[in-house]
């Protein structure tokens, strides 16, 4: 079996830990401290999907986004329905996170919003609100000159 797994790294894994449970309703499965008091690897499960993280470690040129200047990557939660998108959109925002992009209606089927977390991580929160084919996708894309996506 092969598992693809993120891994993030931010400047402050004990916030981070405790920020992702509260606004995306993370699960801490362990923690491992360093000497320095730096967390050097931490586990946890969003939705059943496990993410590990770390403090930064500038020494070896492990950096989070806030210092590079910015996240490259997106993490997308897909909940059950618009009222749990809602939901956990409201205890994002309350927690702290930064609002990119509104939950609206997407060309591909689904509600979505996306948010930056206080560490400088993208998630796009989403739920399904109908099955669209890829040929469908392309249409509504044509459609709207690229203007919503």
């Amino acid at each position: 079996m092969t598992d693809v797994v993120s891994y993030l790294c931010v400047d402050g894994a004990s916030d981070a830990l405790e920020w992702y449970a509260r606004a995306l309703g993370a699960e801490e499965l362990y923690r491992l401290a360093m000497p320095d008091g730096r967390v050097g690897h931490a586990e946890m499960s969003i939705g059943g999907t496990r993410l590990m993280l770390s403090d930064e470690w500038p020494e070896g040129g492990v950096l989070g986004p806030k210092s590079r200047g910015g996240t490259t990557v997106s993490f997308a939660v897909t909940v059950d329905d618009v009222d749990a998108l809602h939901a956990m959109w409201q205890r994002a925002v309350d927690a702290g996170a930064t609002v990119e992009r509104q939950p609206a209606d997407q060309f591909y089927g689904y509600r979505a919003g996306t948010l930056l977390d206080p560490f400088g991580h993208r998630w796009t929160i989403n739920a399904k609100l109908e099955d669209v084919d890829p040929a469908e996708m392309q249409r509504r894309i044509e459609a709207t000159d690229g203007a919503e996506v």
